[in-house]
């Protein structure tokens, strides 16, 4: 039997549930809040179909079932949490599949006001409303501020379309990064590592225009940990490697990393805001061994995030496909 919607409660991968009439299903684990409605977050949610009940005449949810407006399907845009209801339905600025492609700078200014205006790139402030923040965002300029949400949008709309693709069993490859929150970490997640006795995961998140690969862990204060100019970074909200750990190898290097030497195809990993490549990379230090991140511009190691800094390591392996 399908559930109603909640605020306060647990949602697993599996989870499905009727908000307003409309069937949802899972995309992120989740703690449900009160302003994390379905329709307000399709980066947790994916809408299904429609519904035809009673819930839409019944108070039992108070405040929580005011009527939104009609939720984005998968692969739309996140759009920010509504704590009051318009008094007309605002037109929305679609994004498309050729803009996602390109750089906030690269749009004209006029497509700029219509996306800003419609919810193209304001969707971006209900991401960092969930947790999410901009690094270092009081020494951005407006524009920037902009720039840094129509990236972090872009992730989070490709980043749902690859963990619905997974989970539904239409993914080309045998491992993928799928999307999750904060200390929910799947059952099918890929060990890159160790410390204490507890497995740490490979994990990845958008920061600052790259894509930054680090390591997750139930024991983590927010689930992932990242490392970026010299800083550890806390998020509760990222992508973590999952599928067949047959499938993939780690291959020893020693200093510079150079890809066509690994005698292996590397698995798909992040990215610098430059546009370097980013491998996923594991090193050992203080008897626990890190996830981290290889680069052939890194020169002669790879980098694990570690006590509020970043280690440079000389002796690490890199994730390649078997």
């Amino acid at each position: 039997m399908v559930e109603y919607w909640e605020p306060g409660t647990q949602y697993d991968y599996g989870s499905v549930v009727i908000f307003d009439d409309v069937k949802y299903k899972i995309i992120q684990p989740h703690r449900s809040q009160s302003d994390w409605t379905p329709p307000a977050t399709p980066a947790l949610w994916g809408r299904m179909q429609e519904h035809h009940g009673h819930h839409q005449s019944s108070q039992q949810w108070g405040e929580d079932c005011k009527p939104q407006p009609p939720a984005p399907t998968y692969g739309e845009q996140p759009q920010a949490p509504l704590y009051q209801q318009p008094q007309q339905p605002q037109p929305q600025a679609e994004p498309t599949h050729e803009e996602r492609k390109k750089h906030w700078y690269d749009l004209d200014d006029h497509r700029k006001k219509e996306l800003e205006v419609g919810g193209g790139i304001l969707a971006g402030v209900a991401l960092l409303g969930a947790g999410y923040q901009a690094y270092k965002s009081h020494e951005k300029s407006a524009e920037e501020k902009k720039a840094h949400l129509w990236s972090l949008n872009n992730w989070i709309t490709e980043a749902q379309s690859r963990t619905y693709q997974y989970r539904n069993g239409n993914y080309p490859s045998p491992v993928a990064w799928v999307l999750t929150q904060g200390k929910n970490i799947p059952t099918d997640a890929i060990e890159g590592g160790y410390e204490r006795g507890e497995p740490l995961y490979i994990c990845r998140a958008y920061q600052d225009g790259g894509l930054m690969i680090g390591k997750a862990s139930s024991v983590f204060k927010k689930g992932a940990v990242i490392g970026y100019k010299k800083e550890e970074i806390h998020l509760d909200q990222y992508e973590i490697l999952v599928g067949n750990p047959r499938a993939v190898r780690w291959v020893s290097v020693s200093g510079t990393l150079k890809v066509e030497h690994l005698g292996y195809v590397p698995v798909e990993g992040g990215s610098e805001p430059s546009g370097d490549k980013q491998y996923i990379a594991k090193a050992p230090y203080h008897d626990a061994v890190h996830p981290g991140k290889a680069s052939e511009v890194y020169g002669d190691g790879a980098y694990i995030p570690y006590d509020n800094t970043e280690k440079k390591i000389k002796e690490y392996a890199v994730l390649c496909y078997v």
